[in-house]
């Protein structure tokens, strides 16, 4: 293992020392170290599984630790709940956004903290407070908006201004940039730079190499609940990363394709279009047989609400949708699974997976009518088969298959749902952000698991906001801008320029 390099210990803002944490059947953390100075941004990288997110969350009391001690400003600490944690200086901006979508932005900010006058909620202070610290954060965002009717990036703009509010001295960012694009990821930087420069400790986690190098000056690693290496951004690269992450070197960052799409159209759309606005306005495209059809575009280009649109989740106004040859309407997802369509949603924890429910339950939902008989009774020997072949086949760790899904990690999770839509045996799959929050061990899993698919046959529209891993497993990349499709590129012969040239083409 390599050495913590301690450079001045007195100069810490946080220290956690010898974290330890178990749960019935696993040790989730291990003698762990972590030490964030002021003025910094702290990394925490580890595949999913690690013990980062548990970490965080006894550093929050939303656990607590089983050994160790935590230091925060000189002071032993062992807050009980977030409210203890918030109220002392340490904040933190979760990856699953858990906001009240029925009340407003500004209500969510200071939701539990209302400002009051006499026995009635101070209203105008509330809106005051919130407009002063979007406009301190460059954030553009009616205070009085309901949360639901935000996009996924503007709510995690909602959650950074939350964080600041609380006036914290440790932030803990857990893959902040998992749903924002490039020009909020450049916002976001800046609004992290100003808070490292009023000398607060960030504690930054993603599975993003590249910006963690950009952003980070110290890495901390965890590998399997343990910690591995904690040193300077300056001496690592991503080949560093990746081995210190995944305890072996990958020589190559996407697996290679042993065949070629053939020429067989098997998907013809024609001038698709959505009936309510935001979404789709006008796309036609072919996919064939084989094929991993990337999709690029900036956040409003309608890659999300294409898809939906196609798979009935969405009402079509217009268009035409041919399967083999054979003109479809696809009205609803149970007439689009029955047409052979698979769609992994975005929101992996919103509409992907049944939470407080087992692997068995969320790996079968999909293909139910194939394990009930003409009288209904399920057939509990076939569930359980497909359940350990899912598992099995995707490398699932789990305990068993009656874990509830939402205590895996969210690599993990994403492969039972993925297992779930292999046993329709689907002609097409639509895969809107697959490896998003993923760590770059299960990411690689992922990609294979694609590249399988597409070599048995499968046709695949692969949604990214990654370039690189759009040019790392496409075969050919379809650019949207605003609700059109600007362009269709071959991914071998196209730049991240050209990609972008053509996602603004409508603006």
């Amino acid at each position: 293992m390599t050495q913590l390099k301690v450079q001045n210990p007195d100069s810490y803002l946080l220290e956690m020392n010898g974290i330890s944490k178990s749960f019935p059947g696993v040790k989730a953390l291990d003698n762990v170290h972590l030490k964030v100075r002021p003025h910094t941004v702290h990394a925490l990288m580890g595949e999913n599984g690690a013990g980062k997110s548990t970490l965080m969350k006894c550093l929050f009391g939303i656990y607590q630790h089983d050994e160790g001690e935590i230091i925060f400003n000189n002071e032993k600490i062992h807050f009980r709940n977030p409210r203890q944690a918030l109220d002392n200086g340490v904040s933190m901006v979760h990856q699953e956004l858990n906001q009240v979508q029925e009340r407003s932005v500004m209500e969510n900010i200071w939701l539990g903290r209302f400002p009051m006058k006499g026995i009635v909620v101070d209203r105008k202070k509330m809106y005051n407070d919130t407009k002063k610290i979007f406009d301190d954060l460059s954030i553009d965002i009616d205070p009085n908006a309901l949360v639901g009717s935000l996009s996924v990036s503007q709510r995690q703009m909602v959650e950074i201004a939350k964080a600041v509010s609380s006036n914290a001295k440790i932030i803990v960012f857990d893959e902040p940039t998992s749903s924002l694009t490039e020009v909020e990821v450049k916002h976001l930087f800046r609004i992290i730079d100003r808070l490292r420069n009023d000398g607060c400790g960030i504690i930054y986690i993603s599975h993003k190499l590249e910006e963690i190098l950009e952003i980070s000056d110290e890495v901390t690693v965890l590998r399997d609940g343990k910690w591995v290496y904690t040193g300077s951004s300056k001496d690592l690269d991503i080949d560093k990363l990746i081995t210190l992450i995944v305890g072996r070197e990958l020589t190559n960052r996407f697996p290679s394709r042993k065949s070629k799409p053939s020429d067989e159209i098997i998907l013809r759309v024609e001038n698709l279009a959505g009936e309510y606005m935001p979404t789709v306005v006008d796309a036609s495209f072919e996919l064939r047989k084989g094929e991993i059809l990337g999709v690029a575009g900036l956040m409003g280009s309608r890659r999300t609400e294409t898809i939906e649109t196609l798979f009935g989740l969405r009402k079509r106004k217009g268009g035409v949708i041919k399967l083999k040859g054979k003109q479809i309407e696809n009205n609803n997802p149970r007439e689009a699974i029955s047409n052979g369509f698979a769609l992994l949603t975005e929101e992996r924890r919103e509409t992907g997976i049944f939470p407080t429910l087992d692997i068995t339950f969320n790996s079968i939902i999909a293909n139910i009518d194939n394990y009930t008989n003409k009288f209904g009774i399920l057939n509990e020997k076939k569930i359980a088969e497909d359940t350990k072949w899912v598992i099995d086949t995707l490398s699932v760790k789990t305990p068993g298959s009656k874990t509830k899904i939402q205590n895996l990690s969210g690599g993990n999770q994403q492969k039972v749902i993925m297992g779930r839509w292999l046993l329709t045996e689907p002609t097409i799959m639509l895969l809107d952000e697959p490896t998003r929050g993923i760590d770059v061990g299960a990411k690689y899993d992922i990609y294979e698991l694609i590249i399988e698919c597409a070599e048995k046959g499968n046709a695949i529209i692969f949604i990214s906001s990654e370039m690189p891993e759009l040019l790392g497993i496409s075969d050919r990349i379809m650019v949207m801008s605003n609700g059109r499709v600007a362009g269709i590129v071959d991914a071998k012969t196209t730049t991240q320029e050209e990609l972008l040239r053509l996602a603004s083409k409508y603006l």
